[in-house]
């Protein structure tokens, strides 16, 4: 249970050691906030922050010939800083457990376009209901912010969603009119998603790009005529759908809100399962096909190409379902989207190699991860502190950036102390928990797993080729990129209850780095080698 006191006396901590500067074999770190921390149970910490004080990471430009190390752990590390000199990797030292991770810029995979969260009516309304405005801004500052994780991708929904105070639309009257001459952005719109949205577009140096997503329709245009339950889009609606769309976008881009894609509507298979008790809107494979290919890019292109449009926005086990069954009835699909999004719900029962090669023919697609969240069977509500959650983001984002995922969404931005308010009653976890009554804000160790990825790999880095060599031990888990900056950036994950040493090898340079135990490690330095090797032979 979480005390009052508690909190005062985490944040009286901070203060005094917030601003003390770390010195590294003589070069000084740029002074961070540190975490005020608060032990929950038998968890690892959550990071308490007010309207006068939220712990900052801020990226270091690593000197040359030197490297940057930011950890997370188990133990209660929140980006903590080090630094050190890049050695010369000397084959005459390498024993059989001497963990390598070879590096080879030159061999590039995908472009990264980024990483963000979703803000729902939930999310946003959680936000807004944190009173004071410098509370409010210090969460804008953790997410979007150079002092934050720097997500540049923000997921928005096309109307209501299971996460919402209610079931609406942008038209539910009047009805029948496919003209949809009544379309009119909701109050959750106006007064909640909208300006989240801004506030975290103004907070960023970069360009952060929106995807939207349909949930489901106005009930009119479903054969139930239902917002929830197993239903279809009736096909004399196929063409307002399209123009549903058109329409959020358009009055999106007169709020000064930018869309730079859409899915082709959320967990369609929900629509047509058990699941249809929430607000959804189902397909055939068919049906699908043919309102993207007929009616959805056409019109959505026509108005602007560049608007990218995603299908699939499901579970990767349903890949072969609505993407090589959709291009077996309507082969013009792959010509019509420009790439998947994929949630990360039930990947432990498909591999990501089905992603591989449902590609494989189509190099002009991309796909990224829409959605993910944590909840468990037996208990839905929020767990405090949990590292296990981090885990398996961590674990998760590691595997799809290796298949060649360009971007990972998460879900809900920031929900309240039960994880929500929701619709369903299916509450949910988040990176962030908001505590309005304690005026307060929690950092979940699933935030800084999101950091570690989002606040070091930016817009247009590339994957590169890395080998593990020189491991007697389970396989290191780890990604490696290049970056605009012309640096090399790591992240590498150590989920065992011990130390590792692993070396970072690019040429005949080397980063030896120290991984704590129960840990993930984000490791940067300039993309250069040193023309050095050992004369010995091996």
């Amino acid at each position: 249970m979480i005390k009052r006191n508690l909190l005062v006396v985490g944040f009286e901590i901070s203060l005094l050691f917030s601003f003390v500067v770390g010195y590294y074999r003589g070069h000084t770190l740029i002074a961070d906030k540190t975490c005020a921390e608060l032990q929950v149970n038998n968890s690892s910490v959550i990071c308490v922050c007010n309207a006068t004080y939220c712990d900052t990471v801020t990226r270091e430009e690593p000197h040359p010939r030197r490297f940057m190390v930011y950890t997370s752990s188990k133990a209660g590390l929140r980006f903590k800083k080090f630094t050190s000199i890049l050695e010369v990797f000397d084959l005459c030292k390498v024993t059989e457990c001497s963990t390598t991770l070879e590096l080879e810029p030159r061999k590039r995979y995908q472009t990264i376009h980024g990483f963000g969260g979703a803000i729902t009516d939930s999310a946003a309304i959680n936000w807004s209901n944190l009173k004071d405005e410098e509370l409010k801004q210090n969460l804008i500052e953790s997410y979007c912010g150079d002092s934050g994780i720097q997500y540049n991708m923000l997921r928005v929904p096309i109307g209501g969603t299971d996460f919402s105070p209610r079931f609406y639309t942008y038209q539910d009257y009047p009805e029948r009119d496919k003209d949809l001459s009544n379309f009119t952005l909701a109050p959750e719109d106006l007064n909640y998603k909208l300006p989240m949205i801004k506030a975290c577009m103004k907070a960023s140096n970069d360009s952060i790009d929106i995807l939207g997503s349909l949930w489901y329709p106005p009930a009119w245009m479903k054969s139930t005529k239902k917002s929830n339950g197993i239903s279809f889009l009736e096909e004399e609606y196929y063409d307002a759908l399209a123009l549903y769309h058109l329409k959020f976008i358009k009055e999106y881009y007169k709020q000064g809100v930018p869309i730079w894609g859409i899915t082709t509507t959320n967990e369609p298979l929900s629509g047509i399962t058990k699941h249809a008790n929430d607000n959804v809107l189902g397909w055939s494979v068919y049906g699908l096909a043919n309102w993207i290919v007929n009616y959805l890019a056409p019109k959505i292109k026509r108005y602007d190409p560049s608007i990218k449009i995603l299908g699939v926005d499901d579970q990767r086990f349903t890949v072969p379902l609505w993407f090589n069954a959709a291009l077996k009835h309507v082969p013009e699909l792959g010509r019509a989207i420009d790439g998947i999004g994929l949630h990360y719900y039930e990947n432990e029962l498909v591999p990501p190699e089905i992603v591989d090669r449902c590609f494989k023919n189509y190099p002009n697609l991309f796909v990224l991860s829409s959605e993910a969240s944590i909840h468990s069977q037996t208990n839905n509500k929020v767990d405090l502190g949990s590292w296990d959650r981090a885990e398996k983001y961590i674990k998760n984002i590691i595997e799809d950036l290796n298949h060649n995922y360009t971007a990972w969404i998460d879900w809900n931005v920031c929900l309240d102390k039960m994880g929500g308010p929701v619709l369903s009653k299916t509450y949910l976890d988040s990176p962030v928990i908001v505590d309005p009554d304690a005026g307060v804000f929690y950092k979940q160790p699933l935030f800084y797993a999101m950091g570690h990825f989002s606040k070091f790999i930016p817009k247009g880095s590339k994957r590169i080729q890395s080998v593990e060599k020189y491991n007697c031990g389970d396989p290191i888990k780890h990604v490696a990129f290049s970056t605009p900056m012309n640096t090399i950036v790591v992240v590498v994950f150590n989920d065992k209850n011990k130390e590792k040493v692993v070396r970072l090898k690019l040429g005949y340079s080397q980063a030896k780095v120290l991984l704590e135990k129960n840990s993930i490690a984000t490791v940067e330095f300039h993309n250069d080698v040193i023309d050095e090797s050992c004369d010995c032979e091996k």
